[in-house]
């Protein structure tokens, strides 16, 4: 990514939003980084096409997670903080059959949008990695009726 000053999304770079060439005389704003990769995991989602975030290890866990505390909603989401910019990887699994370019472009745009009107941040790339796909048929129960008994 570009710019690397974080490589994890816990950790806690005092990234100042909205920060020009005057400080602000009454104090500085510090955005941890999860904040931001919780921004944009949950604008991630909210993209046309999306079925979920993340690959298969992080998905597997995510739901074991999810039954104890609740969404994570950074999951899939890296990012890479500095002081004005934000650099951001995000993987997903795409619906059968949405167009998988598409699909990248609406996240790539949701992202960049969210992270620079609701962080302040300037977004210098989202980089969309499709690791699977998911088909309809996956969500079909198997609690239908044995033929045999």
């Amino acid at each position: 990514m570009a710019n690397p000053t974080s490589s994890n999304p816990t950790t806690s770079t005092p990234a100042t939003a909205g920060v020009g060439s005057t400080p602000h005389t009454l104090g500085k704003t510090v955005i941890n980084d999860s904040v931001v990769a919780k921004v944009a995991g949950i604008a991630a989602r909210e993209a046309s096409g999306v079925y979920a975030l993340g690959g298969g290890a992080a998905r597997a866990f995510g739901a074991i997670r999810e039954a104890v505390a609740g969404t994570d909603q950074a999951q899939g989401i890296s990012v890479e903080v500095g002081e004005t910019q934000v650099a951001v990887d995000v993987t997903i699994v795409a619906e059968y059959p949405a167009p998988l370019q598409d699909v990248a472009d609406g996240v790539r745009s949701g992202v960049i949008r969210a992270i620079e009107s609701i962080v302040g941040l300037e977004v210098t790339e989202v980089n969309v990695t499709v690791n699977d796909v998911h088909l309809p048929s996956d969500d079909k129960n198997d609690d239908t009726e044995a033929r045999v008994q």
